[in-house]
């Protein structure tokens, strides 16, 4: 495999594309390919066909999907690419040795409400403006069956069974679920240690000039391999953190199950691995000498600032709440949100106070993990909360709506020139990302193959 070829030829992608146009690129590619089959795997919860493509006919399974959250589209564009390379390329269809089952969007009704951002000029404040992700419960990542001590879920959404019937039906050697996230350095999960990988991986992201996350991980439970390289995770892992650091039965703060890799491992012996990808960062993402700030006090200043918005948006919700349409998605993930704040943030609030390893000084990516970057995943909240309030407008005027959306707005932008200020943002080619999210599974796919 001439992987720096492949990388090389990955188109400059200035854009995402819409859910629609995914479709469109696959039906022609089937059309195009007898050896690509087009085919429907399910339906979403709002009835919105869920298609895939199988390629290849090889002796190992892979399957892939994107969207695994609503407003990561990265690994779309990494999946179209790759679709249609592997249509095209017959050497490296055999050579890799895989039936591939790519899925382009798994969650098409989540993704829709995230088009707002896909076209033209990408800035954070286009993107929280336009940002839609669901609680844990309308996860497709989150909603896989799990029996775990007093945690029992059985609910998975339409969108995380037609993944379980994949799953099931062809138990993939190789599970790649493309993940991005927002303001931060590349990192990795991965279902089991490589150690002989790290340093290519780690040339990957620097051949593309991007940073590696050296700042704090998404939670504190998760186990370091590697710089910016983890152990993946399901909902044990979280269960018992949350049971080490609250005194409630951890069940009752979780309404969602395990990850795809959980549910994988019930069904075979096969790898998972996530790339996670940035949008933007700030070279001091990737910065590992010390600051001037303990990392105990950096780390409870992101929760505080949490904590504030939090406070800002709960009597200004409620108002909104009396008026808006409760079916609404937006409706029901700021509801989420506020109802489960305080008890959710607990055990980090906790673990932040008392664990040994916050005793030391921040490095400085930790420091702006904490105190900058967390400070702009505000902003998400802000904007949801935001378009509630603009679906109650649309309905009709209401001076008091108004009002309370434009307090709303104004603290959005008050957030944004906060990030602004703190920060020097790059917002990162779509083609440097889907060459090193592509580049890390084909690596490993590779490895997977010869061992």
């Amino acid at each position: 495999m001439d992987l720096e070829e492949i990388l090389r030829d990955v188109p400059d992608f200035r854009e995402f594309m819409t859910v629609d146009e995914l479709n469109t690129s696959s039906r022609r590619l089937a059309d195009k390919h007898d050896h690509v089959e087009f085919f429907r795997i399910g339906e979403s919860t709002e009835g919105d066909p869920i298609s895939a493509l199988k390629i290849g006919e090889g002796s190992r399974n892979a399957l892939l999907f994107g969207f695994p959250h609503p407003n990561e589209p990265i690994g779309s564009m990494t999946l179209e690419y790759l679709s249609g390379r592997l249509a095209e390329d017959d050497a490296l269809r055999e050579e890799m040795g895989y039936t591939w089952y790519i899925v382009k969007c798994i969650d098409p009704d989540g993704a829709r409400l995230n088009e707002g951002w896909f076209k033209g000029e990408f800035t954070p404040l286009k993107y929280a403006l336009n940002y839609y992700r669901p609680p844990g419960k309308n996860q497709v990542e989150w909603t896989f069956p799990i029996d775990y001590k007093t945690l029992h879920f059985h609910s998975p959404l339409p969108e995380t069974q037609a993944v379980m019937r994949l799953i099931d039906a062809h138990r993939p050697a190789f599970l790649y679920s493309l993940h991005n996230a927002g303001f931060c350095g590349v990192y990795w999960y991965l279902g089991e240690e490589l150690p002989t990988l790290y340093p290519g991986l780690h040339a990957l992201v620097r051949g593309q000039g991007l940073p590696l996350h050296m700042g704090e991980p998404e939670t504190p439970f998760i186990e370091k391999l590697d710089d910016a390289i983890f152990k993946m995770f399901g909902a044990e892992e979280g269960y018992d953190f949350t049971a080490k650091h609250t005194d409630e039965d951890p069940a009752k703060l979780r309404d969602s199950g395990t990850s795809s890799h959980g549910y994988l491992r019930s069904v075979c012996d096969g790898f998972t691995l996530v790339c996670e990808m940035p949008y933007y960062f700030d070279e001091r993402v990737m910065d590992g000498s010390p600051s001037d700030v303990g990392r105990r006090q950096a780390v409870l200043d992101g929760i505080r600032y949490s904590e504030e918005t939090y406070e800002f948006l709960n009597p200004r919700f409620k108002t909104i709440a009396g008026k808006a349409d409760k079916s609404k998605r937006l409706y029901q993930t700021t509801s989420d949100y506020l109802e489960n704040f305080v008890k959710r943030q607990e055990p980090r609030r906790r673990h932040a106070e008392t664990a040994e390893e916050y005793e030391r000084k921040a490095t400085v990516a930790q420091a702006f993990d904490s105190m900058v970057a967390r400070k702009f995943g505000t902003m998400f909240r802000l904007g949801m909360t935001m378009r509630v309030a603009d679906e109650v407008l649309r309905r009709g005027a209401d001076p008091e709506i108004q009002g309370i959306r434009n307090e709303i707005e104004a603290r959005m932008l008050e957030t944004n020139r906060e990030v602004e200020a703190e920060s020097d943002i790059e917002v990162i080619p779509i083609q440097k990302l889907v060459r090193v999210q592509l580049g890390s599974g084909l690596m490993i796919m590779e490895q997977l193959r010869d061992r």
